[in-house]
């Protein structure tokens, strides 16, 4: 008998290859790595960086039709190349008032409903809202039973991150924690990986109510920064450190937040009854920022 096909929002379960690609992942210095790609990606030589990008463009099949600037050779660094910014009519925002824009290019890891503190990781993996938050019990007690979308950044991805909604940051933390890859291997076989890996969450009043916005670092993700704090890491702390704002850090809605300087996963959660998921989106489907993400209920 056939085995029955899988339904279009399922991820199939870790198989061997998946484990064995990513139990390397515990044994590496991880925050050693990413200090030394920190460096290795704001190397100025010329000859230096315009191999490393092309190298890059050639190995993960970037399309630098759609940069501002096309060309290895406009870029003063990997960096610079890696968080380029988009042709002005390339990325734009298709939706309504009443509804949500995709904050990023990338892939839906997964996306659905928070089942009291509970979200789905990939099949068979969950982990908790009160440890992806921190632990602040304020913040989980607002999410709880919400709404939440998993979206991945993968290397050949524009890596700017834009607003899904109108917004007026509140509230800001800096979680420090470990940088295991993000891809769909280590999503399928480490536990509680977006809850265990260093992370920025900004918490924001929207015309959807609450809703928070987590950059979440990966190996090799060797910063990630802010529009209105600049980079957040490095320095890597050991403590969590959490910034309030007042009423002038309002964003509009697919203006860019932050960007990573190196590529990682970006975590959306809104409450309860507040929001639905476009019907289209499902585990491992491509997006693109500015396209329909959901609707305001």
């Amino acid at each position: 008998m056939n085995a029955p096909h899988m339904q279009k929002n399922e991820v199939a379960k870790a198989s061997v290859i998946d484990y064995l690609k990513t139990w390397p992942l515990f044994l590496l210095p991880q925050h050693f790595l990413s200090s030394l790609i920190h460096r290795f990606m704001r190397i100025k030589k010329p000859a230096f960086k315009n191999l490393q990008i092309n190298q890059f463009i050639k190995l993960f099949n970037v399309n630098m039709s759609e940069a501002q600037h096309e060309n290895s050779t406009d870029f003063v660094d990997f960096n610079h190349f890696f968080t380029r910014e988009l042709k002005a009519d390339v990325r734009v925002d298709n939706t309504s008032k009443d509804e949500l824009c995709c904050p990023v290019d990338g892939a839906v890891s997964e996306l659905g409903n928070i089942e009291d503190d509970q979200l789905i990781q990939a099949k068979g993996h969950y982990f908790s809202l009160n440890d992806l938050l921190a632990g602040d019990d304020t913040l989980t007690d607002i999410f709880r039973n919400g709404k939440f979308a998993t979206i991945y950044l993968s290397p050949r991805d524009y890596h700017r991150i834009h607003m899904p909604v109108d917004g007026q940051l509140t509230q800001m933390l800096h979680v420090p924690g470990d940088l295991f890859g993000v891809n769909r291997a280590s999503v399928k076989t480490i536990p509680r990986l977006f809850a265990r890996n260093e992370r920025v969450i900004s918490l924001f009043d929207t015309p959807a109510g609450p809703m928070v916005l987590i950059q979440v670092g990966a190996i090799f993700v060797s910063s990630i920064e802010t529009v209105w704090q600049g980079v957040i890491t490095p320095p890597r702390r050991k403590q969590v450190q959490g910034w309030q704002y007042d009423s002038q850090h309002k964003l509009s809605k697919a203006q860019e937040m932050g960007r990573f300087n190196m590529g990682s996963t970006v975590v959306l959660l809104f409450t309860k009854d507040t929001i639905e998921w476009d019907s289209q989106l499902h585990a491992e489907k491509p997006v693109q920022m500015g396209q329909l993400l959901g609707k305001i209920t």
